[in-house]
C-alpha cells in the first residue's frame, strides 16, 4: 500500500517507466531501452494471444516504432506496455551476445 497525492492505492507504486530505444533481433527477440538507462532483452515470442499473431510476420516485426515511450508495430494496432516488457525481459549487456 501506498499514499500518492493523498491518495490511498493498493499495491506497490511503480515508477513510470519508458522505453527510449528497441532493437529487433532474429527468433523475435528485442533489444529494449528503458527510461532508467538499463538494457533488457525481450522475449515477444511468448506474448499470448491473437493480437501478437502478426509478429511472426518479419516484415512486421522488423518494423517497431516507438509511440510515447511505449512499442507498437503495425501502425499502433500492436502495442505492448512498457510495464510489461520490463517486468518480463532479463538483464542485457553490449557483451552478452
Amino acid at each position: 500500500m501506498y499514499v500518492l497525492n493523498g491518495i490511498c492505492y493498493a499495491g506497490n507504486f511503480e515508477e513510470d517507466i519508458k522505453i527510449t530505444d528497441v532493437k529487433t533481433l532474429p527468433g523475435g527477440m528485442l533489444i529494449v531501452t528503458f527510461s532508467t538507462g538499463e538494457k533488457r532483452l525481450f522475449d515477444t515470442t511468448k506474448l499470448q494471444g491473437s493480437a501478437f499473431a502478426p509478429l511472426s510476420d518479419e516484415k512486421i516485426f522488423n518494423n517497431p516504432t516507438l509511440f510515447h515511450g511505449i512499442i507498437t508495430w503495425n501502425n499502433g494496432e500492436i502495442d505492448i506496455a512498457p510495464e510489461t516488457v520490463y517486468r518480463d525481459s532479463y538483464p542485457y549487456s553490449e557483451n552478452s551476445i
